[in-house]
């Protein structure tokens, strides 16, 4: 008697699944709030794998970098000090690169903020220092750059050393101020899914309180009846997830077209790679895996406490 009870159990709940969550698939408001929470997660990550790429590439560059500037007002003497420097630094241990930037480079570089003709305008050349680019095979650490200083001063006493990466430091800080701001986003997004999942599923149970009764009076378990929650959930979210990456792709693609007009090398250093593409496009599997799980979790705690 007791397994004709179990087995008309099991035929309530597999043919007959809409009577415990008579709703169709993609309707209602679930899978909308899932392709919203999927769409803001995509463009979450997306903003913090651009920063860390940016972060990455513009350390490596930098990373390096030295710059040296003679100071000498007087220009021939500011030459003559900028040639003897470089020569001065052309054994240096661990050097991997040196230039002398020309000075038609230098002009064209402070064009932007004194203009053309300020010398003919003001009837003398403006003292602009002279620059060397130093490249070295590792990080440039204090001691090279006090190496460099004291090989320096004998020939550039107006010499001034500065590592380059100490000049973006403030900025690197705030990229990754900013790369964890996404990460955290992306977590409570992630929170704000299990939430919403698990108001949809204690709403479908008290909808079904008596259906779901009357199956255990069948012989239905609470394992089964949490597999109907649960895949419906599921279609739900795969769908919900899959309109939600679309819409995120769509916007992050336009946002880097817009970011690839500007041109400049940090912005093109934070392009997305494959392997980040591949892991937005897991973002809606983890959605559905996540409304999976807290549905069936929800739905056997509530059937413990029903009966």
């Amino acid at each position: 008697m007791v397994d004709r009870g179990r087995e008309a159990g099991r035929r309530v709940l597999q043919p007959r699944t809409p009577e415990l969550i008579p709703q169709g698939r993609m309707s209602g408001p679930m899978p909308w709030v899932i392709a919203i929470m999927v769409a803001m997660t995509a463009i979450a990550l997306a903003a913090g794998l651009a920063l860390g790429n940016a972060v990455s590439a513009a350390r490596a560059e930098i990373e390096g970098g030295v710059t040296v500037q003679i100071l000498e007002p007087r220009a021939e003497i500011r030459q003559a000090q900028a040639r003897a420097a470089a020569k001065a630094l052309e054994d240096l241990p661990g050097l991997d690169g040196l230039r002398q930037v020309p000075q038609e480079e230098l002009d064209t570089l402070i064009e932007p903020w004194l203009g053309t003709g300020i010398a003919a305008a003001t009837g003398s050349a403006i003292p602009v220092p002279a620059l060397i680019d130093i490249r070295l095979r590792g990080p440039a650490t204090a001691e090279q750059l006090a190496s460099i200083e004291a090989r320096l001063r004998p020939v550039a006493p107006t010499a001034r050393v500065d590592a380059q990466s100490n000049w973006l430091k403030p900025v690197f800080d705030a990229m990754i101020s900013l790369r964890l701001l996404a990460i955290a986003i992306v977590a409570l997004l992630a929170a704000a899914l299990a939430a919403a999942v698990l108001l949809a599923a204690r709403s479908a149970l008290g909808a079904n309180r008596d259906v779901i009764e009357i199956v255990h009076l069948l012989g239905g378990t609470d394992a089964q009846v949490a597999r109907v929650f649960q895949r419906s959930i599921g279609f739900d979210a795969a769908g919900g997830g899959a309109v939600g990456l679309a819409l995120a792709m769509a916007v992050i693609l336009a946002l880097g077209r817009r970011f690839a007009g500007l041109g400049a090398g940090m912005v093109d250093n934070g392009a997305l790679v494959w392997t980040d593409w591949l892991l937005l496009a897991v973002v809606p599997v983890l959605a559905t895996g996540l409304a999976m799980i807290t549905a069936r979790m929800t739905v056997l705690h509530a059937l413990r406490k029903m009966l």
